[in-house]
């Protein structure tokens, strides 16, 4: 037996991996997402979503790639950078990929071609095609860029026929502003913040109401330390939480107190004066 049967969850309440199931419309987030979903439905162009660790742009991202999904007339892709040695031509050879194309050359030129023969495929279709690129902050080549913004530049008259959400740390943005011509093309830009107490609360509440809880799990006193210790950056909170409902299933206790969350925050490296 784990904590998870121990509190009858359904679910891993606060399992630090983004999962659209969990998504948690804070006030930031919903209008995050609205302006995202704007920028895709509407073709346009670039889209920032900047944030600093911890604040939820991944799941956010997710979320925005399972809705686009779900409305079945787009074309989408996500590549998430795990590093910031590449080269235009690897960022090209994903997005083909991403679009469904296969057999591709090394020739970047014929590359570009069946890219742009594709997107107008799509447009065809009446479908707009968007690629987000998660941890965009790790772009570090000038290069890059200007692909970008030349993938940018593909239009059928006044349709771009590509659109780009770019979500990142905040050093992103200057990186961007390197590039004017690029920087002047970004049509959306919104930035994640911490959360506040009380949307810390209604968050972890929502999390173990969606993993099928049916009860306060967390004491009063224990929220606000959840509060206090995680600064509102929901990642945090899914790791004081996660460590904290493994604690209590190791002492059996069913109620998560104060005394229990100072070990955690301990233990973890958290605690500060």
């Amino acid at each position: 037996m784990g904590y998870q049967e121990y509190y009858a969850f359904g679910l891993e309440p606060f399992a630090n991996h983004p999962d659209p199931k969990f998504y948690f419309n804070s006030p930031q987030h919903a209008l995050a997402r609205e302006y995202l979903l704007h920028a895709a439905r509407g073709a346009r162009g670039l889209a920032v979503l900047l944030g600093d660790i911890g604040t939820g742009k991944t799941t956010l991202s997710r979320k925005i790639l399972s809705e686009l999904y779900a409305l079945g007339k787009f074309q989408i892709g996500l590549i998430v950078l795990t590093h910031s040695e590449f080269s235009p031509a690897w960022l090209y050879t994903r997005i083909a990929n991403l679009i469904g194309l296969r057999d591709l050359t090394d020739s970047t030129t014929e590359i570009i071609s069946r890219i742009s023969q594709r997107l107008s495929e799509i447009y065809h279709r009446n479908e707009k095609a968007v690629i987000i690129i998660d941890e965009a902050n790790k772009i570090d080549n000038p290069n890059v860029l200007e692909e970008i913004r030349g993938l940018l530049n593909l239009e059928i008259g006044d349709t771009r026929l590509l659109s780009f959400i770019l979500s990142g740390l905040p050093d992103l943005e200057s990186f961007l502003a390197s590039n004017r011509a690029l920087y002047q093309r970004i049509a959306v830009k919104i930035r994640l913040k911490s959360m506040g107490s009380d949307t810390v609360r209604s968050y972890i509440s929502h999390r173990l109401n969606v993993a099928g809880s049916e009860r306060e799990i967390f004491s009063p006193r224990a929220l606000d330390l959840i509060c206090r210790y995680s600064e509102g950056r929901p990642r945090l909170v899914n790791i004081i939480c996660d460590n904290a409902l493994l604690e209590g299933y190791l002492q059996r206790k069913q109620e998560i107190d104060e005394f229990l969350i100072e070990r955690v925050v301990s233990n973890l490296g958290l605690k500060f004066e």
